[in-house]
């Protein structure tokens, strides 16, 4: 790894523990703030995120997927190269483009894929997991086990990107403004053929889309349709789609989940639900809801102890 790509992860930037989520669309930093020390890494009460978003380095290790998608953690990740021939990670300060070395290579097919089957140049890459996977400091819930990445519904430009870009780009809303289906002037057929290249892997077990898209690829998908039942409507992904796969072979310690079923979900009954007033303009609560106390260390497997106090893997 070179001494420039050291000191990035090294600048690993600071975010307020209040916020829970963090889009696609949320901007990064080109010159980060280090995380501050804590005063009391041993406090119980001290949310796992911060233990995790600390660690700059996978776990010197061999790989181990330890507990589930979004009560987890991984040894021995694998950190997918920042720019490839058909692909380039977004939101380098966020340190989060590691994953199971499974993971890693279907995100480097996929990305060959949408460039030899869709005309796409290639993919931009947003959130996989941290080194040791585990909660984040910002964001998603799931992404803790190393089996879960962002691809941008934003083709790759045919141009190296800079830092900048990468920071401060905003991936393309896809979803109409009255979120009742895809907005036509930016959703392209190439949008159906990349998805349903990344369902059509073997080892994807779920993809995540705003319920629009999924609306607009069960309209638009034609010929061998079994890939959608794998594609499941999902709060905020406009902007992006998201891959998870399963646990690999060998992973006895990963928990899975149950397997989707095999019909389409393409019925009116099947989205009614997500397109309900209720869902797609809730009302706010009469009282804020209290938040919700940080998931704690002692609250994930046992396993994430130890390859939390691994010493860093070199890369």
């Amino acid at each position: 790894m070179n001494p420039r790509l050291i000191l990035t992860l090294l600048l690993i930037s600071a975010t307020l523990a209040g916020v829970s989520v963090a889009l696609a669309q949320d901007k990064g930093s080109v010159n980060p703030k280090p995380l501050p020390p804590l005063a009391n890494p041993n406090d119980p009460k001290l949310g796992a995120k911060e233990l995790f978003g600390r660690k700059l380095l996978p776990a010197a290790m061999p790989t181990r997927v330890v507990g589930f998608y979004a009560r987890g953690c991984i040894a021995g990740a694998e950190a997918l190269p920042i720019n490839g021939e058909s692909w380039q990670v977004m939101r380098l300060s966020r340190n989060r483009y590691w994953g199971h070395p499974d993971l890693v290579a279907l995100v480097t097919r996929l990305a060959a894929k949408a460039r030899k089957d869709a005309g796409w140049p290639g993919i931009l890459v947003g959130d996989m997991s941290q080194p040791r996977g585990g909660p984040m400091l910002t964001g998603h819930a799931s992404h803790q086990a190393g089996l879960d990445a962002d691809i941008w519904l934003t083709p790759m430009p045919n141009r190296r990107l800079s830092r900048e870009e990468r920071e401060e780009t905003s991936a393309v809303m896809m979803v109409r403004s009255d979120r009742l289906d895809i907005d036509p002037a930016v959703w392209k057929p190439t949008h159906l053929g990349v998805i349903r290249a990344a369902a059509q892997e073997p080892s994807v077990q779920r993809i995540f889309v705003n319920a629009a898209i999924k609306k607009a690829l069960c309209r638009e998908a034609r010929g061998d349709r079994s890939w959608l039942h794998k594609v499941r409507p999902m709060y905020g992904h406009d902007y992006h789609f998201h891959i998870r796969i399963k646990c690999p072979p060998g992973s006895g310690e990963c928990e899975s989940q149950p397997e989707p079923t095999e019909s389409e979900g393409c019925s009116a009954g099947d989205l009614a639900f997500w397109f309900k007033d209720s869902v797609l303009h809730p009302k706010p609560p009469k009282e804020p809801p209290k938040p919700r106390p940080p998931m704690t260390l002692a609250q994930l497997p046992a396993a994430c102890k130890a390859v939390l106090a691994a010493p860093d893997a070199r890369q």
